[in-house]
């Protein structure tokens, strides 16, 4: 314990949205933090790109689940509309399903914030199949609020504890939704094949596939079909900012430029800090990493303290990674909205490219994503102009983008996305008024990230990679290493990662109840606790601090 600080102290590595996340909530309990960045900039996946006045976001794209960023600044006695000021989409993204010609126009579909004038315009598109998607998304509700109660606030830590009654009524329906693909569930509901894949591209927001991804993920059709989709004003890296904000102003110390090259672990097993690649050492009671799982266990750790060495890696799957391409575009884009979806007509060969056990390739044509914050944000690009971010899921693959031949073939593909764009959605000349700025492959995610494979997300949310079969956010072999982040529980997301950090805190607690813990968390609720306590709660994980949490 440090003579100077009323709780244990704390190293988070990675400034990503958990190890920020994890900062502040611990701060706030008392905890003596610091946080390390090996880049110069916070944010992780989550970052900006700023040049010739334009202003993209690098990762996130998309504002969904907003009860975690709810359930989050209320831990810290905050509230989510002091912090962020957020704008309701309508239409809540435009959907281009590829026709008979791939260089010819695709017929478009807006999904509206009305769910029942969607379900109207699903039902004119094919007969029976709008109220079947009304159905569908009534039980994804129901879906959701049943893994916020049971199963995305729980380590897994006590498995036991996820039961209640509704489990246990539900669980050969839960069964079947951990078994059969989602894209299974979508077909047997669905008659439409453009409709299926309105249901299924969610796939890619878990690092999946439709036929990959388990069915219970259909409860990610609630979040844009009935519950909305946001945007922050100014862009998603606002949520960076308040984290930090708040963090700093919890008592978080936030360093940049600072790499940790290794976790040092004394002969009893345990961790005892963090080594800078400058050589500075920096102690610690308990070590938070928010970095990569796989950078974590194999960079970070010697042979005999790693949890998962590179044998168990090889059961395990990375999420799909993406091209990335940062553009701006001369004149205005009316054809686009916010958030704008394209979808190949061969959509299972386009999945099988990127993801999966067989042959992986670059996708041509993609189905992809393309994001024009102009319409909501005139502030990201220079007057006259738009702001244009198109995102390619691509395989994990470190190598593409790692030499200059790779990368100047990537940069002839973006051109050639962005040529499918201009085709489907009939926009004249975007080639000849198009400036790319950047481009991001799988290579960057593997460098400047350490991301496992070039993975663009985290581990793939499959059956073996979800729940309570994705790996806990406790090291089995250093008892006092927690993780946090898209690596661990509960998975992939902005909104996901910000539960990571509070299911640390529960791990700090001994807490391994299932509800999430009570809203506003007490100031100093780690305050008191020694070396020892912490280390006994992270052994037994049933003791409590004499606190209501």
């Amino acid at each position: 314990m440090s003579a100077q600080s009323a709780g244990p102290r704390v190293v988070v590595i990675g400034g990503g949205i958990g190890g920020l996340a994890t900062a502040a909530l611990l701060a706030r309990g008392g905890a003596d933090v610091t946080l390390v960045e090996r880049g110069a900039e916070l944010g992780g996946r989550a970052g900006r790109l700023k040049k010739a006045g334009y202003t993209w976001d690098t990762g996130p794209s998309w504002y969904l689940m907003p009860e975690a960023f709810e359930q989050f600044y209320g831990l810290l006695g905050r509230k989510v509309e002091d912090e962020l000021d957020l704008i309701d989409l309508d239409p809540r993204y435009r959907v281009f399903f590829e026709g008979e010609d791939p260089e010819g126009a695709a017929e478009s579909l807006d999904v509206l914030a009305d769910p029942d004038a969607n379900y109207a315009r699903f039902d004119a598109m094919s007969g029976g199949d709008g109220e079947a998607i009304r159905r569908y998304a009534k039980e994804s509700y129901d879906l959701y609020r049943l893994a916020l109660d049971r199963f995305l606030y729980t380590t897994y830590e006590n498995p036991l504890k996820v039961a209640s009654r509704e489990v246990i009524r539900r669980l050969p329906t839960l069964g079947s939704l951990l078994t059969r693909p989602l894209g299974a569930k979508i077909d047997r509901r669905v008659r439409d094949p453009r409709l299926r894949k309105v249901l299924g591209f969610h796939a890619v927001f878990l690092g999946s596939a439709p036929d990959r991804a388990p069915s219970l993920y259909s409860l990610m059709s609630h979040m844009d079909l009935t519950d909305g989709v946001r945007y922050p004003r100014g862009g998603m890296y606002e949520v960076v900012e308040s984290l930090v904000r708040v963090a700093r102003e919890e008592g978080a110390a936030l360093r940049t430029d600072a790499n940790v090259t290794r976790i040092e672990v004394g002969p009893d097993g345990l961790a005892t800090g963090v080594v800078l690649a400058d050589g500075e050492t920096l102690p610690a009671d308990v070590v938070v990493s928010g970095a990569d799982m796989h950078h974590t266990e194999t960079a970070l750790l010697e042979p005999e303290h790693r949890w998962q060495d590179e044998p168990a890696w090889k059961r395990r799957s990375p999420g799909v990674s993406a091209l990335l391409v940062f553009a701006g575009v001369k004149g205005e884009l009316p054809e686009l909205e916010h958030h704008s979806l394209f979808f190949t007509k061969d959509w299972d060969a386009n999945f099988a490219q990127i993801v999966g056990d067989g042959a992986l390739s670059a996708p041509v044509p993609g189905s992809l994503y393309v994001s024009k914050v102009t319409a909501t944000n005139p502030t990201a690009a220079p007057a006259g102009y738009e702001n244009l971010f198109m995102l390619v899921p691509f395989p994990a693959d470190p190598e593409l983008g790692a030499t200059d031949r790779s990368r100047a073939e990537l940069e002839e593909l973006a051109w050639g996305y962005l040529d499918q764009v201009a085709s489907w959605a009939r926009i004249p000349q975007l080639r000849e008024r198009t400036t790319i700025y950047s481009v991001k492959a799988p290579a960057d995610f593997a460098t400047e990230l350490s991301a496992w494979k070039g993975s663009a997300l985290g581990l793939e949310h499959t059956l073996f990679q979800s729940a309570m079969f994705r790996p806990g956010n406790a090291s089995r072999k250093v008892r006092n290493l927690l993780y946090t982040g898209s690596s661990t529980v509960p998975g992939i997301g902005m909104p996901i990662c910000l539960i990571s950090a509070e299911l640390v805190a529960k791990r700090l607690l001994g807490d391994t109840g299932p509800s999430p813990l009570a809203s506003p968390a007490a100031d100093g609720f780690l305050a008191g606790s020694t070396r020892s306590d912490v280390l006994g709660r992270l052994a037994r994980g049933e003791q409590r601090l004499g606190i209501d949490v």
